[in-house]
């Protein structure tokens, strides 16, 4: 992942067409909270971009920090959240370094399409530090572009997009073995999710901190 890149993204790059910027909380995210898997609690959204996952559950009374890597999309989120009469956290770190600026720890953590940004060499530190800032039986969702997603010429594990980054496809064993160190892995599958231009198949995991 190149956090600068990202930076650059949501400078230059209107927000309605950047692809991961979606006003709407994917179905499976909102399947988990209806449904009640997860319930309003101490909550964090890595990779929060413009915080509209963390609004929208920071609405329905979720306790909600949102980090991001972005300086520029952490304030975009903030100017969202004030827009909106929403109370949330959101901080600017490094996903991969120590987490020094997250203070406390949390109930449901979850990353959506942000780990298809992190390469495999740095997926292992990553995980660690998910699992540091959560509770013992806390709640962890993932979702990532599988290998088979058509999308972005629908061959091979690292494919460039059309705003210029560099995305990791991952397999279903992969993540598993990633996952399966530091979590209870309770469900794991490929989905189809929404995207501006097109579905695209994803795995989704569903663990708990062990």
């Amino acid at each position: 992942m190149k956090y600068t890149d990202i930076d650059r993204i949501y400078q230059t790059v209107p927000l309605d067409s950047i692809p991961w910027n979606i006003g709407t909380p994917p179905d499976a995210l909102v399947a988990l909270v209806t449904g009640g898997s997860v319930r309003p609690c101490t909550t964090i959204d890595l990779g929060c971009g413009a915080g509209n996952y963390a609004i929208w559950l920071a609405g329905l009374g979720f306790d909600v920090t949102g980090v991001d890597s972005s300086k520029t999309a952490i304030g975009i989120a903030e100017k969202n959240a004030r827009e909106k009469g929403v109370r949330c956290r959101f901080i600017v770190a490094d996903l991969l370094g120590d987490l020094h600026e997250v203070t406390g720890t949390f109930d449901f953590a979850f990353d959506w399409e942000l780990l298809h940004h992190i390469f495999p060499e740095d997926r292992e530190t990553y995980v660690r530090n998910v699992r540091r800032i959560l509770n013992p039986g806390a709640v962890y969702l993932s979702v990532c572009f599988s290998e088979d997603d058509p999308q972005f010429g629908g061959t091979g594990k690292f494919r460039r997009t059309p705003i210029g980054t560099t995305l990791y496809f991952s397999s279903e064993s992969e993540l598993r073995e990633l996952f399966s160190p530091y979590f209870v892995v309770r469900e794991l599958k490929t989905i189809e999710v929404g995207g501006k231009y097109g579905p695209h198949r994803a795995i989704y995991v569903l663990s708990e901190r062990r």
